[in-house]
C-alpha cells in the first residue's frame, strides 16, 4: 500500500530527539536547529553514558533552558536505552507532553572502541541492543502514534550512521545494521507517510578529537577541514521540512568528500 499526497503537509511541530546529553553534541546542534525552526522537542539522554564513555556529565539541562529561550517547550526524558522498555517509554512520555510527533531523530549509541581480537560478548551486546534494538523498538513506537491513510500529514525520522568499523567493531557493525531497519521504515510506513532517511556525517569533533586526528580528518577531506555539529543540523532540518519530503528512505552522505580508508 502507498501513501499519497502528503508532501506539501507540514508535520505536527513537536520532535523527539535522542541522544542529546551534552551541549557540544551533534544532538544538541539539531535540537537548536529545529527550535529556531518551530519545533517543540523532548530531549532523552543518558547521564551514565555521557560520564562513562565521554567522562563528563551531561548539560542537557542548560541546552534546555536556552532553547526555551526561543519559546519553545522542552521536556527532559533521560533513559537507558539498553533497556527495551525505554524506548516505547520515552516516546511515550514525549508525546504525553507535546502531542502527536512529528519528527523522531536519533543521534543516540553506544561507541566505545575496540576491535575483533579484543571486543567483549558484553559490550558487542549493549552495543546492539542501544543502537540497533533501541533504534527498532523507537522507530516503531513512533509509527504507532501516526495515524494511517491518505490526508495525514505523517512523519519524518533521521537516524545518523557511521562507516567506522576498524577497531571500533561493535559500533561500526551495529550502525551498519542500524542503517538497514531504518530505511526499510520508508517502504513498510509508507501507509502511514512517514519517511526515513539515514544521515553520515563523517568525523565530526565533538570534543574527542585531539590535534593529529583533526589534522588527519582534515588532510583526508578536500576542502582542507573538518564538518561541525551544525553542518549536519543544517542537513537534518532540512530533512524533516517540507521542502525535504521528497528525501526518502536514503542514507546519505554529508561529510564533505572525506574519504574512508579502505580498512
Amino acid at each position: 500500500m502507498t501513501h499519497q499526497n502528503t508532501d506539501d503537509l507540514p508535520l505536527p511541530r513537536a520532535a523527539l530527539l535522542t541522544g542529546v546529553g551534552r551541549r557540544r553534541g551533534i544532538g544538541a546542534a539539531i535540537a537548536r536547529a529545529l527550535a529556531e525552526d518551530g519545533f517543540d522537542l523532548a530531549l532523552s539522554y543518558s547521564d551514565d553514558y555521557d560520564r562513562r564513555v565521554n567522562a563528563e556529565p551531561s548539560d542537557v539541562e542548560v541546552l534546555a533552558e536556552e532553547l526555551r529561550g526561543l519559546g519553545r517547550r522542552v521536556v527532559l526524558v533521560p533513559g537507558d536505552l539498553s533497556d527495551p522498555a525505554e524506548p516505547p517509554r520515552i516516546l511515550g512520555a514525549a508525546s504525553a507532553e507535546l502531542g502527536r510527533l512529528g519528527a523522531l531523530v536519533m543521534c543516540h549509541c553506544e561507541s566505545v572502541d575496540s576491535a575483533i581480537l579484543d571486543t567483549t560478548v558484553e559490550s558487542f551486546d549493549r552495543h546492539y541492543a542501544v543502537n540497533v534494538r533501541a533504534s527498532w523498538l523507537l522507530l516503531k513506537a513512533f509509527a504507532e502514534q501516526v495515524e494511517v491513510g491518505d490526508g495525514t500529514p505523517g512523519g519524518a525520522v533521521v537516524a545518523l550512521t557511521s562507516d567506522h568499523t576498524a577497531h571500533n567493531l561493535p559500533y561500526g557493525a551495529t550502525k551498519g545494521a542500524l542503517d538497514r531497519l531504518v530505511l526499510a521504515g520508508t517502504h513498510e510506513l509508507a501507509d502511514r507517510g512517514i519517511r526515513t532517511n539515514v544521515v553520515n556525517p563523517g568525523p565530526i569533533d565533538t570534543g574527542w578529537m585531539d590535534d593529529a586526528v583533526r589534522e588527519a580528518g582534515a588532510a583526508q577531506t578536500p576542502g582542507g577541514r573538518l564538518g561541525a555539529p551544525s553542518t549536519v543540523a543544517d542537513l537534518v532540518r532540512f530533512l524533516v521540512s517540507e521542502r525535504g519530503g521528497w528525501i526518502r528512505g536514503q542514507l546519505l552522505l554529508s561529510n564533505g568528500g572525506f574519504a574512508t580508508p579502505a580498512v
